[in-house]
Parts: structure tokens; sequence; C-alpha cells
């Protein structure tokens, strides 16, 4: 299992020290570092701009949402940084949710499924550059049908010539459905709320995904699982989980509307659904102190490893023999290095 740094959102303003943090991540060895952007920073920018400081780690975004650009616009950035970067950058792709898309891209959020695969597949055929982009739609015409425009648009080619053709696309996904869908058109999975309980059934939607898969994809043995994981060391668990609390109180309760939230849809197949019941009540009646306090402590050691450091390298061990390739680290400086050893030995294993 390999080793990443998730830096998540930011809040009024970039993250203190992560700049640093990177650039030690790369010359520790750390295999990736991945951006977000929600309605705030973009995941494109911050990523370039650290990761010119960098010489090995890989690049990636987790994620890049799809209602933000075009697919040609999202495959000129990707071809970009992969460029600049030497080939070390993953374009991680997510639909978002109905509040964001609507409400802060002005796009319809309909048919989410077949948006990603129609998508996908705009951006595939840019980096191959194998002859100008046509898209029959519906959701992503190229050029814009007859009466949908002047009449003067034509299929073009990219100017530019990808370093890599088959420059790694990952999908997020929570929903089942969205699980198969990334193993069948993708080259890996981004898991949010990852647990190793659920390690047997995430195993099988990826392998229905799997059985669709085309034979030009990549083979499935290279498929990635880059799970994010929220890492809090502390000497008492109860302290490091107060700090994943406010986190998952924001997805079930923030990231989404009632009725139509996925986030806290994948908690509900963990077995939370009655805690999540009374932190959605919460968090929507503006009472979000009590909303972080009904976050369940076994909710947080499900999808989460806190605690002391003997403990972290005890938990580790099941996250070991799930799907996950890569761990993600949410976390600080010393969650980083609490599992950079850890990862490192066979011992652990």
């Amino acid at each position: 299992m390999r080793l990443g740094i998730h830096t998540g959102y930011w809040s009024a303003g970039p993250p203190d020290g992560i700049q640093d943090a990177i650039v030690a991540a790369d010359r520790l060895g750390v295999d990736s570092v991945w951006t977000a952007e929600a309605y705030g920073s973009d995941a494109f920018t911050p990523l370039a701009w650290w990761g010119s400081r960098t010489n090995r780690i890989r690049l990636g975004t987790a994620v890049a949402q799809i209602s933000a650009r075009t697919p040609t616009a999202t495959a000129m950035a990707a071809l970009t940084m992969d460029h600049l970067s030497g080939g070390r950058f993953v374009l991680g792709l997510g639909v978002s949710g109905p509040q964001v898309v609507e409400g802060w891209y002005g796009q319809p959020y309909a048919r989410p499924l077949a948006r990603t695969r129609e998508y996908v597949q705009v951006v595939r055929d840019v980096l191959r550059r194998e002859a100008p982009v046509t898209s029959a739609g519906p959701h992503y015409p190229l050029p814009l049908p007859e009466g949908a425009g002047t009449g003067h648009g034509k299929p073009l080619r990219s100017t530019v010539h990808p370093l890599r053709a088959d420059l790694p696309i990952h999908l997020a996904a929570e929903g089942p459905k969205n699980i198969a869908l990334a193993a069948e058109i993708a080259d890996g999975w981004l898991p949010l709320f990852y647990s190793p309980r659920m390690d047997a059934t995430f195993r099988e939607l990826l392998a229905d995904g799997f059985t669709k898969r085309s034979p030009e994809r990549s083979p499935e043995a290279a498929f990635e699982v880059s799970a994010t994981v929220p890492v809090v060391v502390r000497e008492h668990v109860e302290q490091a989980a107060d700090q994943v609390r406010p986190f998952l109180a924001l997805y079930v309760g923030g990231m989404g509307a009632k009725g139509a939230n996925f986030h806290r849809d994948a908690l509900d197949r963990l077995g939370y659904a009655e805690a999540c019941d009374e932190i959605q009540a919460h968090y929507l009646a503006g009472r979000k102190d009590l909303a972080v306090a009904a976050v369940p402590t076994a909710m947080v050691e499900d999808v989460a490893l806190v605690g002391p450091p003997e403990k972290i390298a005890r938990d580790l061990v099941a996250w070991r023999e799930t799907a996950v390739t890569t761990l993600l680290v949410q976390g600080d400086a010393t969650a980083v290095q609490t599992l950079a050893p850890l990862l490192a030995s066979p011992s652990s294993r």
C-alpha cells in the first residue's frame, strides 16, 4: 500500500505550511499529493504551484468537478499539467452533487453516470489526438449541432501533442453504480468513505465493472484505489476522534440537500442511518455543535485512523488487506510521519 497526501479544501485561504509539507513529502518518498475543489479554490492551480517545487511525487486532482469545465477544457488542463510535471499528473474527476452543480455552476445535474461516461470519452479522445474530436452528445456534443449555434463550429484536434496519450483518469464514486462505472471506464477509483468492513462489497462492485471493461483499457491489475482517510495521532482515541467529527458532520449535514446527499448515503450503508438522521437534523437547524457531538466514535473509527501510534499500527492491518492501493492521508505532518514507516515495513502487514 502506497502513501499519499490529500490537501483538502481551502477555507478562507491556502492551508498554512502546505507547500513545505509537500516538498518534505516529495523528499520522504510519498507517492502522491492531491487537491480538491468545491466552490472556492480550484484544483489545478494549487497543484501546479505546489508541484513546481517537487521532483517525483505524483500530482492528482481529487477531484476536479466535471460541471466546472467542458471536457475539452479539462483535457487541456490535464495535458498541460502532464507536460509541466514530466508525466506525473493524475486526473481525478467527480460529478459533485446537485446543490453545487445547479447552484454554483448553473448546470443540470440529470443523469450523472451517463454524463460521466460521455465526459471521460471526450477527454480520452483529446489525449489520444488520433483525429479531430467529435461527440454525438447528448450532454457534450462536439461540434454544436445544427441550429444550436452559428453553424461555423468544426471538429478540432489539440495543437499540443500530449506527453502521455494514456494519462490516468480516476473517478470519485460513492454509489454502487458509480463504483462499478469507475472500474469499467477509468484507471482508478477515489473513494471518500472507505471502510475495511465494506471491503467485500466494494470488491464485488469493482469486479462487476471490470467484466465490462474495454480491452483497450489498462489491465485490471493496474487499477488503483486511492482512499482519502483522515488520520489523527493523539494519546487518547476520543481526543483524536474529536478532530474528525466536524468533517463527518459537515458531509452528513451540510454537503448536500436533504434527501440528495450521496456522502450521507455512503455512511448510511455502513449502518449509521439513525446517527446520520440526528446529525443532519442538528446541522440543518443551525446547531452545528450538536451535529458534531452526535457523530459516534465508531463511525470515526470506521473511516479514519485515530489514536496513539500503536493503535493506528494495529488498525492499519485491516486496511492493508483491502482493495485500497494508496492511502491518502488527510492530516498533519505527524500523521504522515507516523504512517510512512508503517506502510514501508513488511512487519506491519
